[in-house]
């Protein structure tokens, strides 16, 4: 025989928070070299939507492809613009491959980009690099 829930177990089912969507945004695309992520978000920094490469099912080296990038992009840019969002100011990190594709693909579903910000981190001989590789 089941058991019947008690309050506690039955009020702490998670509910989805409402964020809310102005027709002004930000785009964060970091595109690492193993993987690509977007993020869609008000000004608030709030996310509206997201996608990543390995979100749209491709895995290993197929992530960080410009096709991979371009997918993910256009899943993420349909969802905010269905959502109410028209305009972005695209803030782009990392080396990877499909910077590009990214941001022509989020321009081409709609949303207008305004301004394009390149925010990779830059070492200022930082770290002590790996060894020398050998093939």
């Amino acid at each position: 025989m089941a058991k019947a829930q008690s309050g506690a177990a039955a009020a702490k089912t998670a509910k989805k928070r409402v964020v809310k969507v102005e027709a002004v945004g930000e785009a964060h695309i970091n595109a690492t070299f193993n993987n690509i992520i977007i993020s869609l978000t008000n000004v608030n920094g709030e996310v509206i939507s997201w996608s990543s490469a390995g979100k749209m099912g491709f895995r290993g080296s197929k992530k960080n492809t410009p096709y991979a990038a371009q997918m993910a992009a256009g899943d993420c840019s349909k969802v905010a613009f269905d959502a109410g969002l028209r305009r972005v100011k695209l803030f782009v990190k990392g080396p990877g491959a499909g910077r590009e594709s990214a941001i022509r693909t989020i321009a081409t579903a709609g949303i207008e980009v305004t301004e394009i910000i390149d925010e990779t981190p830059i070492p200022h001989n930082g770290c002590r690099p790996p060894k020398k590789r050998r093939v």
